[in-house]
């Protein structure tokens, strides 16, 4: 049972409106040209990929953000008005009283379940985390962060469950996070 389709020439297709359809070595030179074309630009793109710096996108910020203040201007009638962000929460008395890993997406992502306990008299929020992950032997791979918006009410705890806090190096095997600031609710 043969369809035919085997006759089908590609010099026809390519030629369509130029006049006489072309076959025969004048389409193995345009497809070998097209197929080269395509090659030199993957290894031209790859080479221009693999010069490029890294990436500062997960970059953990060593030092805490300050609060803003705005002031009035007193030339202008007005009186001194300073606003301030809210203050910062002392991390003596929060922790991370428990704390595990997984990997996520494909194995490239690290979800980590915590829990951290407030044991100060205030609520805290926007508190942030720092995750150093280590081979088996225990040589130091990378850090990942990541900011929770969720509050923490005083003497209290909350489990914060598969957190995703950035991609991992595959030779990842674990964990140790720890708190870096928090901010009072």
């Amino acid at each position: 049972m043969n369809t035919g389709l085997g006759r089908i020439e590609l010099g026809h297709l390519v030629g369509a409106g130029d006049g006489p359809p072309r076959s025969g070595p004048a389409v193995g030179v345009w497809f070998k040209r097209g197929l080269l074309g395509l090659l030199a630009a993957v290894v031209v793109g790859g080479a221009v990929w693999v010069l490029m710096p890294p990436s500062e996108g997960n970059v953990v910020q060593t030092e805490p953000a300050t609060p803003a203040v705005a002031v009035a201007d007193p030339a202008a009638g007005a009186s001194p008005i300073a606003m301030l962000a809210a203050e910062p929460a002392g991390l003596d008395r929060l922790k991370i009283s428990s704390q595990t890993w997984r990997r996520g997406g494909l194995g490239s992502k690290a979800l980590v379940t915590f829990t951290v306990r407030n044991d100060n008299d205030y609520a805290v929020k926007d508190v942030e985390i720092v995750c150093a992950f280590a081979r088996r032997d225990g040589s130091h791979l990378t850090d990942r962060g990541r900011v929770l918006a969720d509050t923490v009410g005083m003497k209290s705890r909350k489990t914060f469950a598969r957190v995703p806090v950035g991609f991992v190096n595959i030779n990842a095997d674990q964990a140790k996070c720890s708190l870096v600031t928090a901010r009072r609710a």
